[in-house]
């Protein structure tokens, strides 16, 4: 069915000899387009033909060209509607209840694509979802390597029935904006569960980049097996082992052996490099966003050095091609998971972390929400959705919208000085100033001498008010102390937050090689 679904789409991809004028599946009723900017609507005809677009008091024109693809730019647009959209070629094509308003992609992995109907409280955000000035689409997962034009989705308003399977991060944020802003929003959920990093951008891009050669190496190794039929001939040779073990089982009145199962070494999936740009967001590439909420790195953890550079690459590549300036990009930094340690280790996801809040000193307009405080050491999906879509909104709120008084940016490692037998950390965005749940005393903090071991420290924090932004941090076991760390580790026991209620963000003064230092392939 997936092989199948792949063929219907890259079929819908391409102009026929002889068609009416067509447009991609992004476009449609009920769709949002986003207001005070040029917006891009594209489609496909009969090379020559004169395709008109309407909307409001706007009459473009474009010719199509030879290759039969045509596009036209809307002028900017004020928030309001409905809308009819028109388009008239060979044919007419007319799209209602079109609004104009905020557009945002939601994007990622499974914790994004998690739907609201498996979250906390599910039932009663479900009854009470009758916001029909809140538009969703979402689109199919299509790994391919080829670029796909077209998706099979379609925009649909928010209502009980159609937000369940909807994302749930996605609708919180949604939801937020739409509630502070009273402006329509439309949310394109592109999610995929399991999904690398690498897998959501151009392939050209990586092939180009000396730092991923590894990776790309081990990738063409892979396509090589299959595509060269060593990996069907290696299938072949399990099978009819199989089949003999399996006969000779039978004979026996044994349990049979469980039959083998082709393994094309993910070349449909979601890993491999370029697959889910070419098969998912390339069909959506050109429509008119304000930004994007991306929460993954789950899948990447085992490489988290090689995240430092992949991840500002994923950002920049998605900018470059949508031609729609440094948009905002927002994520959501790894939740605490796995079981608590005893003692200071080292950690695949906190260096995960760290490679997530390195990429606001490398982008603009990129930030990131800090949630570890509410994960679950149990499930790698927590369920509590809804203070996650917040913290993401309290971003775009804030640097986007003009609410310039709201908390938004956790408080952030700026510097340390070390002073005999203690060392003194400095924060940034403290707001408020910094603070502690369920007790007084500081929890997460670490701290090593020069011969690398950390030790559970002591600490408190200093000064008042707003300007309570230092935590003295020592422990009787280092006197000589020179790198702090907090919260690092895969399920930290930590309670630093502001006033605000925004958590301390996961942090190291030293950068000495982590366990993922050398991890360059898969």
């Amino acid at each position: 069915m997936r092989q199948l679904h792949l063929l219907l789409i890259a079929a819908a991809s391409v102009p026929a000899v002889s068609a009416e004028v067509r447009v991609p599946n992004i476009f449609g009723s009920h769709m949002v387009l986003q207001q005070q900017q040029a917006n891009k609507v594209w489609g496909w005809a009969d090379a020559g033909k004169t395709i008109k677009v309407s909307i409001a008091d706007q009459h473009k024109e474009a010719t199509v060209a030879e290759d039969g693809t045509w596009s036209v730019h809307l002028d900017p647009m004020e928030v309001g509607g409905p809308h009819q959209l028109s388009i008239n070629g060979d044919g007419k094509l007319s799209f209602e209840n079109v609004m104009v308003g905020e557009v945002w992609i939601c994007s990622g992995q499974s914790n994004m694509q998690w739907p609201i109907n498996r979250t906390n409280d599910a039932d009663l955000a479900v009854m009470t979802a009758h916001y029909p000035n809140i538009r969703f689409i979402s689109v199919p997962q299509v790994g391919t390597d080829e670029p796909q034009d077209n998706f099979n989705g379609s925009w649909t308003t928010c209502t009980p029935e159609s937000t369940a399977d909807f994302s749930a991060v996605g609708y919180y944020f949604g939801r937020q904006l739409h509630q502070s802003l009273g402006v329509p929003v439309g949310l394109i959920d592109n999610a995929w569960g399991g999904s690398a990093c690498e897998a959501w951008i151009n392939r050209k891009v990586l092939d180009q980049d000396k730092r991923f050669q590894a990776l790309m190496d081990q990738w063409r190794g892979i396509e090589e097996n299959v595509k060269s039929g060593r990996a069907r001939e290696a299938y072949e040779k399990q099978l009819a082992a199989w089949e003999k073990e399996a006969a000779e089982a039978k004979a026996a009145g044994k349990t049979q052996p469980r039959k083998p199962r082709f393994n094309d070494g993910g070349m449909r999936g979601n890993h491999r490099p370029a697959n889910i740009y070419n098969g998912v967001l390339h069909p959506t590439i050109g429509y008119g966003i304000k930004g994007v909420i991306w929460y993954q790195g789950e899948s990447n953890a085992s490489r988290a050095y090689q995240y430092r550079d992949l991840f500002p690459l994923m950002i920049q590549n998605w900018r470059d091609e949508f031609e729609q300036g440094d948009f905002p990009f927002y994520w959501v930094q790894l939740a605490d998971f796995r079981a608590e340690k005893a003692e200071p280790a080292e950690s695949d996801w906190a260096e995960l972390r760290e490679a997530q809040t390195m990429t606001m000193s490398k982008l603009p307009n990129t930030g990131e929400a800090v949630i570890i405080d509410i994960g679950e050491a149990n499930d790698i999906h927590p369920t509590n959705k809804l203070d996650v879509g917040k913290r993401l909104a309290r971003w775009a709120l804030a640097n986007d919208y003009g609410f310039d008084d709201l908390a938004y940016h956790s408080p952030i490692y700026q510097s340390m000085e070390v002073k005999d037998d203690h060392i003194l950390v400095t924060f940034d965005h403290v707001g408020k100033g910094l603070d502690t749940v369920d007790v007084n005393e500081p929890l997460g903090f670490t701290i090593a001498g020069d011969d690398k071991v950390f030790h559970h420290a002591k600490a408190t924090i200093l000064g008042q008010g707003k300007d309570r932004n230092q935590i003295k941090v020592w422990s009787d076991k280092v006197a000589k102390p020179v790198s702090v760390r907090y919260a690092w580790a895969d399920n930290p026991i930590c309670n630093v937050r502001n006033f605000d209620g925004l958590p301390l963000t996961p942090f190291r003064t030293d950068d000495w090689p982590g366990v993922t230092a050398e991890k360059k392939s898969r």
